[in-house]
C-alpha cells in the first residue's frame, strides 16, 4: 500500500505527458479549422477580449505550458525535457508545411523558456512557479511563432491574452492537485 501514492503520481505523469504531447496537434488543427472568422490562407480567429482576436489554437497553446510544468513536478526535468522533445517532434509531423519551422522552433523554445523558470521557482510555491513560467513561455512562444510564420507581430497582444486566459483557468487545478499530493503533512514532494 505505501507504494499506491507513488504508483498514481507516476500514472498522473504519464498521463500529463500524453496530454501536452496532444495539445501540438490539437492547437495546429484548430488554427486552421475552428474560428468565428477564417482568414483566406491564414489563420481561424476567436474573440480573446473586446476588440481582440488571436488564432483558435492559442486557446490549446496556453495549457501546454501548465501541462509541462505538471510532468515537470510528477516525473522530473528529464522527463519534461522529454516531453518538450516528442512535442516539438509531433509539432513538426502535423503542422501545415509553412508553418513547420515557425511552429516547431517556437514550441521548443517556448518551452525550454518555461522549464528554465519553473525549476527554480517550484520550490518557492508551485502556483507563483506554473504562472511565472508560463508567462515567460507564452511571450516567447507569441513572438518567436508569429515572427517566423508572418514575419509580423501584429497578433501579438491577441495571442497572449488568449493563452494567458488558459493559464488562469487552470491554475485552480494546480491548487486542487496541489493540495490532494500534499496531504495531511503539508509537504510537496518536487522533484528537480
Amino acid at each position: 500500500m505505501s507504494n499506491t501514492p507513488g504508483l498514481l503520481w507516476k500514472v498522473e505523469g504519464i498521463a500529463l505527458i500524453i496530454a501536452f504531447t496532444l495539445t501540438v496537434p490539437l492547437a495546429n488543427w484548430m488554427i486552421g479549422n475552428v474560428g468565428t472568422v477564417c482568414v483566406p490562407g491564414g489563420p481561424c480567429l476567436v474573440p480573446v477580449a473586446p476588440g481582440l482576436m488571436a488564432p483558435s489554437g492559442v486557446l490549446v497553446a496556453g495549457l501546454a505550458f501548465v501541462l509541462r510544468d505538471f510532468v515537470q513536478q510528477r516525473l522530473g526535468a528529464i522527463w519534461a525535457f522529454g516531453a518538450i522533445l516528442a512535442g516539438a517532434i509531433i509539432s513538426a509531423a502535423v503542422v501545415p508545411p509553412a508553418l513547420v519551422v515557425a511552429s516547431t522552433v517556437a514550441f521548443l523554445l517556448s518551452e525550454l523558456a518555461d522549464m528554465a523558470v519553473f525549476t527554480p521557482l517550484q520550490r518557492r510555491g508551485l502556483l507563483m512557479a506554473v504562472f511565472a513560467s508560463s508567462v515567460i513561455g507564452l511571450f516567447v512562444d507569441t513572438l518567436i511563432f508569429l515572427q517566423l510564420a508572418f514575419g509580423n507581430v501584429d497578433l501579438l497582444w491577441g495571442q497572449v491574452v488568449g493563452k494567458g486566459w488558459m493559464v488562469l483557468l487552470a491554475l485552480p487545478l494546480v491548487h486542487v492537485l496541489r493540495a490532494r499530493r500534499n496531504g495531511p503533512t503539508g509537504l510537496l514532494e518536487a522533484k528537480v
